[in-house]
């Protein structure tokens, strides 16, 4: 994938860390935004459009995870959290409330680059694969605009909702192990436990409503996508 084509908005307290972070990026093609708190980077999502979001976590006037909350509020943009926070409920609570990723300082500009990269691949890839209108039944979904509806009534899904539910009707009838769809929608680098699988299915199908039996588990293995479910 073409770097030079992604802008990242980098959100961090410390002019020191902005400047290192943005060096990293711009010397792998990237084009960067900067903002120093939270309230910043809302502002400038609302204004610009960007393909990913560096917020740091400790940050004054509105923290990383307050500020990842309210910007799912009005955008899926992918969230990678930057903290120096380690401990295992920190990062659940942060991928939870809608970050894509989550890594600890300090890191390596590599590692991070890394993560970038895997965020970018699998949040953006599709739209270069499908930029069409799914139909199936009493559901549709708008690929582009990553908007689903079921009997033409708006059904509001977080991007991994999204992301699965993509995945699946893409591959009608092709049965995914809960490792599989762990691996393709969090990335190897996401160390969850399988449930995590099993919950967003579970509210994914909630979700659809008369859409959501086109979801069906196979037992021993894990899922599949049927349009005449």
């Amino acid at each position: 994938m073409s770097e030079s084509m992604f802008r990242i908005l980098v959100t961090d307290d410390e002019e020191q860390m902005r400047d290192l972070l943005v060096s990293n990026l711009e010397k792998e093609g990237y084009e960067t935004v900067t903002a120093s708190n939270g309230l910043e980077a809302i502002e400038r999502l609302k204004e610009e459009t960007f393909h990913l979001v560096l917020l740091d976590v400790m940050m004054p006037e509105l923290d990383g995870l307050t500020s990842c909350m309210r910007i799912r509020e009005f955008s899926n943009v992918p969230i990678i959290l930057l903290t120096a926070r380690s401990e295992e409920l920190d990062r659940i609570h942060g991928l939870k409330i809608g970050a894509d990723d989550y890594i600890t300082k300090p890191f390596s500009p590599r590692e991070l680059l890394a993560r970038i990269e895997a965020t970018l691949r699998r949040t953006h890839s599709f739209s270069k694969e499908q930029e069409a209108t799914f139909d199936v039944g009493v559901l549709s979904i708008d690929i582009e605009g990553r908007a689903v509806s079921v009997k033409g009534k708006t059904v509001n899904l977080t991007r991994k909702e999204f992301d699965l539910l993509y995945l699946f009707i893409t591959n009608d009838e092709k049965v995914f192990s809960r490792e599989q769809l762990l691996d393709q929608i969090w990335g190897t680098e996401y160390h969850g436990n399988l449930r995590t699988v099993d919950t967003h299915i579970k509210t994914l199908r909630l979700k659809l409503g008369e859409a959501g039996g086109y979801i069906q588990t196979v037992w021993g293995i894990g899922y599949k996508f049927e349009a005449n479910g």
